[in-house]
Order: C-alpha cells, then sequence, then structure tokens
C-alpha cells in the first residue's frame, strides 16, 4: 500500500485536519526519540518527500503511544482517566496497538486500564468492540473491487495517518528542511520539518520522523506557535514490518457481548453527506472547516430538566467567552493549537488558526 494518497504535484491533504483528528487535553507532552544521533547518509529535503510517496507499507505491527497536551478547557465526562473508548483519545497519554496486512485488513486497539477498544477490518467485516461496555457493533461492507470507499475514521490513528494530514500542498505557504537524525522505536530515522509560513496559523512546525529503511514515517510531532513542547506527538514505541498472522483480524464476540448489526452506507452517500455537512475555506494551514450545527438554548443548558446529555456541552459553553463583530455573535473556544468560533446562528467553524482568521470566514460564509 502506498503511504500516501496519489495526489499530482506532491499534494497531500490540508494540515487543518490534523487539529479535527486532535482533539484533547491533558498532561505535559515528553519526548519519543532517544537522545543518540545516528550517524546517517545526508539526503535532501525532496529526497525525502520522494521517499514518503513512493514508500510502500505491505505489513505492519506495532505499538502507538499518543499525548496531547492542547491546552482547550475540559467537558466533564469527556476523554475519562483510565477509559478504553475512543473518546478516552480525547485527552492524556494513551497506548494503541496496530495490526496491518493491507487495506482490507488491519485492526487498531486502543488500550485502558479499565478495557480496551478494538476496530478490525476483515474483508467486508468491519468490527467496533468495547470490553467496557461489552458491545460489538458489526457493518458488513459492500462488494467492492479496489479502495474502499467505507473506512472507518478511528482507524486513523497511526503515524502514518497522522502524517498524511500533516503533509498539505508544497507551495509557497510551507517550508520544508531537513532536521536532526533520530531514534524512534529502536530503528534510525531522518526528521522532516515543515514550518508554515502564514501568521494565521497556530501551527508553529511539524516534525515527521522518517524510518531511514522503509520510508514510513514513525513519528509525528506538532508545536503550537509559542510553545517550546509538542502539543500533540504521535510515535511508535513497537514495530515489526512483518505481515501480522491472519487471526489477528478475526473476531468472535465474547459471551456475554451484545452485537449491534449496522447497514453499510451506499456507495456514494459518506462523500455527499461530508460535503453536506462539512465544507472548507481556504487552504494550506489557514484553512478553515465550517459546518452547520443545531442551535443550543444556553439559558436552559445543563438544567436538570434540560437532558444529561446535554449538560456537560451546556455548562461548557455557558462558561466559554462571549465574542461579536459584524460577522454576528457566538462563544469561542482557545485553544493552543487550534480554536473553534460556535456563532449564535448554529454554525461551527474550526481551524489551526487565530480568532481573527475565524471572524473573517464568519463573516463571509452564511
Amino acid at each position: 500500500m502506498s503511504v500516501f494518497h496519489t495526489r499530482p504535484g506532491l499534494r497531500w491533504l490540508v494540515p487543518t485536519s490534523v487539529a479535527v483528528a486532535i482533539v484533547g487535553g491533558g498532561v505535559a507532552v515528553g519526548t519519543f526519540a532517544a537522545a543518540a544521533e545516528p550517524d546517517l547518509p545526508e539526503r535532501s529535503a525532496a529526497q525525502l518527500l520522494v521517499d514518503l510517496q513512493t514508500a510502500r507499507l505491505d505489513g505492519l505491527t506495532g505499538t502507538v503511544l499518543q499525548r496531547a497536551d492542547l491546552g482547550l478547557p475540559t467537558v466533564p465526562g469527556v476523554g475519562e482517566r483510565g477509559g478504553a473508548g475512543l473518546s478516552a483519545l480525547l485527552s492524556g497519554t494513551h497506548t494503541i496497538r496496530v495490526w496491518y496486512a493491507g487495506p482490507d485488513r488491519a485492526r487498531v486497539a486502543v488500550l485502558g486500564t479499565l478495557g480496551e477498544t478494538d476496530v478490525i477490518r476483515n474483508g467486508s467485516d468491519v468490527w467496533v468492540w468495547n470490553s467496557q461496555t461489552k458491545h460489538a457493533q458489526h457493518t458488513t461492507l459492500p462488494g467492492r473491487t479496489g479502495a474502499p470507499e467505507h473506512k472507518p475514521a478511528e482507524l486513523r490513528m497511526t503515524p502514518q495517518e497522522a502524517a498524511e494530514a500533516a503533509l498539505a500542498a508544497i507551495d509557497p505557504s510551507t517550508q520544508v528542511r531537513v532536521g536532526r537524525s533520530t531514534t524512534v522505536a529502536d530503528r534510525d530515522a531522518y526528521e522532516l520539518v515543515l514550518d508554515p509560513r502564514d501568521g494565521a496559523s497556530l501551527v508553529d512546525e511539524v516534525r515527521i520522523a522518517v524510518d531511514a529503511v522503509e520510508h514510513v514515517p514513525l513519528a509525528v510531532k506538532v508545536f503550537a506557535t509559542g510553545r517550546d513542547k509538542p502539543a500533540f506527538e504521535l510515535a511508535f514505541t513497537q514495530v515489526d514490518f512483518n505481515r501480522p498472522d491472519p487471526t489477528r483480524f478475526v473476531f468472535n464476540p465474547p459471551p456475554g457481548t451484545r452485537v449491534t448489526e449496522e447497514a453499510a452506507p451506499e456507495p456514494g452517500t459518506a462523500a455527499r453527506a461530508w460535503t453536506e455537512r462539512l465544507r472548507t475555506v481556504g487552504q494550506g494551514w489557514t484553512t478553515v472547516l465550517v459546518a452547520q450545527a443545531p442551535q443550543l438554548d444556553r439559558a436552559t443548558a445543563g438544567q436538570p430538566d434540560g437532558g444529561d446529555s446535554a449538560a456537560p456541552l451546556g455548562r461548557l459553553l455557558n462558561q466559554l467567552p462571549e465574542v461579536s463583530g459584524e460577522w454576528g455573535s457566538g462563544r469561542l473556544v482557545r485553544g493552543d493549537l487550534f480554536n473553534v468560533l460556535l456563532t449564535d446562528d448554529g454554525r461551527v467553524l474550526v481551524g489551526a488558526v487565530t480568532p481573527e482568521r475565524l471572524y473573517e470566514v464568519a463573516g463571509t460564509t452564511r
């Protein structure tokens, strides 16, 4: 499998998707790499980009460590300590086990002190299993040739996926350079550094550790402007590039598991739904995602008769600063790596950008 989707002119996914995937807060972030700097043959940034673009990943077994410290306000009940649900990834430090044997054979396990959550793709079968709730969700994908349209978002948890999100169009908005060589998971690696040149971006730099032999990403670190420690990092602590045993992708629900059958989306429906709900404004590091969301009555949100599900969000909204301008009024969620604008007319604007950039986009979109 090519690590990166083919894009003319070395164009990949916009960096704003990093901000969407990396939502959280928690402990201070340390470093994954060893102190010793390996002696590697010199390679230019252009050569490393070609390495990434042409690398092939046929099999992998590994352990990934994720850490986040985004400076975001805490939402009660989200990312509880010790949990293994997918929402637990929204904060703190987490261990993730990964097995990969091709585009239709993959497994990701989010480990917690109280259990684990597994996402398993085995041919046309997709399972999401939570050991804490003893619930398994099963989907049978329609038979199609080529790359599947449906790929669970939960599978985007490896350094390869994070690197895809960080590598934007290589244009004048990004300076690309080679950093110091490093060691990740006992493997020598080059460091590719992306420096946004747009002052409206909150991303100071992105560092990607590229395996010196396999040419795939082993670690990704995202630094916010003004921070000397990563706001987010994702790295292998152990990795083996041999194909895992096929039994790793066979899931049999344990006794007592409640199984829910979910219908697979029809071809094209997922893309249409995504287009209808979300659009992007701008390009590169200052791209802003704009979505429509139901209005929330802040006067009653979080009250005893307001419903338990709305209470945590309501309490958070009531604590957020009110902002207004020619674009309208709303609330602002401030973080070190990205900001979120919730307008009173029901829009949500998200970007790894300054509040001023969000206000500018809010004034031009309705």
